[in-house]
């Protein structure tokens, strides 16, 4: 039942009435009567008999298309009980809303239960070998074309991955892209291999800049109508007609946002997620599960192929390949050398010795240098930025203490040139501002956002086109001559022939956040961009304003994204820190956190740490385990939670395991 209450989180049986009979099957949507109240539900399973004496009957059904298949039923399930979290959660964002309108062309016998998958409430089971699949239809026009590695034989490992994936087998692969790599072709090359072998695939991407570019990418190897793109961003109407489409098994591939990780695909047999590492794919709603664990947890249960790939890697995604769950798919060091640009910190000895003032200057010489260096080539630049806005972040011109609201003690931005500060929690306006230390009244850049960069930059270099791409327009691409793109991370656009010059900037603003994945956050945003520059025999430079002895820094001067990964697993291993053990975090009130805890049967080994403070005077515990026993950890606090719920406690308490974020 689609009921909130971890207490009820398990099926309940109902008598079904005959003229319900044809209608009610596995996996649609039904409505029953619960404590007096009309509740919706989901129809898992029929049985000829059940063991509870007294039933009431379904009242209706509310649809007689089977949305839920009992492949994602059954994920659903484990999501469920990996994430400590209720299967009625996971289902809502595993099947969109129904959209009667988008539904009406839809049958009650367009889709029929799989019956190779086994019983939707039955619980998950380790993987199997994959049942032989019978052949995707072929796109119009003829078959399918022979198998091309293209890109792919760049890497030593690649045209064997793709052999894999058309010969029906499961290969699971950690791939880390070279620089300038076009990442959509080789998914879409990957695709297209499954998809030749007869089975299906799911692919997940962050955001809709990528979705679109994988989709034009598998337009032009599949063909068009051969792939529908599940994003929550389409609307519902347009989201659900995909999702339909997918469901009914019109086409063998869905790829989108996180809305698509639990895209219902026949014969699956590929799962895959660009750039991991995106906190995007973390999903906001309870049980929040992210996107590469679920699709993991999907390949596992059904025996597909996995792919992981990006610029970056996660220590999660190391730890697939030290544990060898995954074989990692990387190119050889002479081809890396040979694509990446050139690479320069300004904060190592040599650069501090010619310009002094480099350590401090927020463009120093070397990256002044090389902008103008390209942008006489005629050659665009690109200046990544890692705040948006103005003046963001300001502070008194006397005494430097940080400008605060007075209402709230939120932190005070300026949003233009001639713009009056305004807090960024409350948006109240601060205009007659005083410095309670010192009582001044200018104020000075703390921080400096993209929008400023722009002004700044574009007074350096007049005469130049300045365009900025952040989050109130993103630009898809740019064209090749001489131009400033100043762009936050996530929003810098493909230049045609790719920039000759990257500027990294402000890398202080991402290294010494209090996170535990500041590094590799770092490290991702850094790679990201500078895979964008051209090669360095063709002119292309990237010059970072940080400390080349930083161990991202030296990561990304070599390009060498698996080197920094497997330090950052040994040092969270010694520590302590997920992915190496498995850690829960609950956060609500002291008294709510204090009661759930007491009323948790903790494995023997856990660690219980805290109390650390939360938003919003809350706090936060956190429970560690080993990673064996991690499903003790979840039953443990998703029993907890039930009984606080079946008692009817007031104050709530948010579970997450792992989360992205611990402080």
């Amino acid at each position: 039942m689609d009921v909130p209450l971890p207490h009820l989180d398990r099926p309940f049986d109902y008598l079904v009435p005959e003229a319900l009979d044809a209608d009610a099957r596995p996996g649609v949507r039904v409505k029953v009567r619960f404590a007096g109240q009309l509740v919706d539900g989901w129809l898992l399973e029929r049985v000829a008999e059940s063991d509870h004496p007294k039933l009431a009957y379904l009242e209706k059904v509310v649809s007689p298309v089977p949305v839920l298949s009992p492949e994602v039923a059954r994920l659903a399930r484990a999501v469920a009980d990996r994430y400590a979290g209720s299967l009625a959660d996971v289902l809502r964002l595993a099947v969109p809303p129904r959209h009667a309108r988008a539904e009406k062309s839809a049958t009650a016998t367009d889709v029929e239960p799989d019956p190779a998958t086994g019983p939707a409430v039955t619980d998950a089971e380790p993987a199997t070998a994959a049942e032989p699949a019978t052949a995707v239809p072929a796109p119009a026009g003829g078959a399918p074309a022979p198998l091309d590695p293209r890109g792919w034989r760049d890497y030593p490992a690649g045209p064997a991955l793709l052999r894999a994936l058309a010969d029906g087998r499961a290969p699971r692969a950690v791939w880390s892209a070279l620089p300038g790599e076009d990442w959509a072709d080789r998914y879409a090359d990957a695709v297209a291999a499954t998809v030749a072998g007869g089975r299906g695939a799911v692919v997940v991407v962050a955001d809709a800049r990528d979705l679109d570019r994988l989709d034009a990418a598998l337009t032009a190897v599949l063909g068009p109508g051969r792939h529908a793109c599940l994003a929550a961003a389409a609307g519902p109407a347009r989201r659900y007609r995909a999702f339909l489409a997918a469901r009914r098994g019109e086409v063998p591939v869905v790829i989108g946002t996180r809305a698509a990780m639990f895209a219902p695909v026949e014969r699956l047999g590929l799962v895959a997620v660009w750039d991991d590492g995106d906190d995007l794919h973390a999903e906001p709603r309870a049980p929040y599960p992210h996107a590469r664990d679920v699709l993991l947890t999907r390949a596992q249960l059904t025996g597909a192929a996995a792919l992981v790939g990006g610029y970056a890697r996660t220590a999660e995604a190391q730890l697939l390949v030290e544990t060898g769950w995954a074989r990692e798919v990387v190119a050889d060091r002479a081809t890396v050398r040979e694509r990446m640009p050139a690479m320069a910190p300004t904060g190592d000895d040599p650069q501090l010795a010619r310009d002094p003032g480099a350590a401090s200057a927020r463009l120093p010489s070397l990256a002044w240098t090389t902008a103008r260096d390209a942008l006489r080539a005629d050659l665009p630049v690109l200046v990544q930025v890692p705040r948006r806005g103005y003046l963001p972040s300001v502070a008194c011109a006397d005494c430097r203490t940080p400008a605060r609201c007075p209402h709230c003690a939120g932190p005070l931005g300026l949003p233009s040139a001639q713009g009056t500060p305004a807090c960024r929690w409350c948006g109240r306006v601060a205009a007659a501002y005083a410095c309670p230390q010192c009582g001044g009244r200018r104020l000075r850049a703390s921080v400096t956002g993209a929008r400023r960069t722009a002004e700044e930059l574009g007074r350096a270099f007049p005469g130049v086109p300045v365009r900025t791409s952040g989050r109130e327009e993103v630009l898809a691409g740019v064209p090749g001559g001489a131009g400033l793109v100043i762009a936050t991370p996530g929003a810098e656009p493909v230049a045609e022939g790719g920039y000759g010059a990257v500027l990294l900037l402000d890398s202080w603003a991402l290294l010494t956040r209090a996170d535990l994945r500041a590094g590799e956050e770092a490290l991702r945003r850094w790679l990201a961009g500078a895979a964008l520059a051209r090669p360095g025999a063709a002119g292309g430079r990237v010059v970072v304003v940080a400390d080349g002895a930083l161990a991202p820094v030296q990561a990304l001067l070599r390009w060498d994204a698996a080197w920094f990964a497997a330090r950052e697993l040994a040092e969270r291993r010694e520590l302590g820190f997920p992915p190496a053990v498995r850690m829960a975090s609950v956060t609500g009130a002291a008294e709510a956190v204090a009661d759930l805890l007491a009323g948790a049967r903790l494995p023997d080994d856990a660690e219980v740490l805290g109390p650390v403070p939360a938003d919003e005077g809350r706090e936060r515990m956190l429970v560690r385990v080993p990673r064996a026993r991690a499903a003790a950890l979840a039953d443990a606090l998703h029993a907890a939670a039930g009984q606080r719920s079946a008692r009817k406690a007031v104050d709530p308490v948010r579970l997450q395991v792992d989360p992205l974020s611990l402080f």
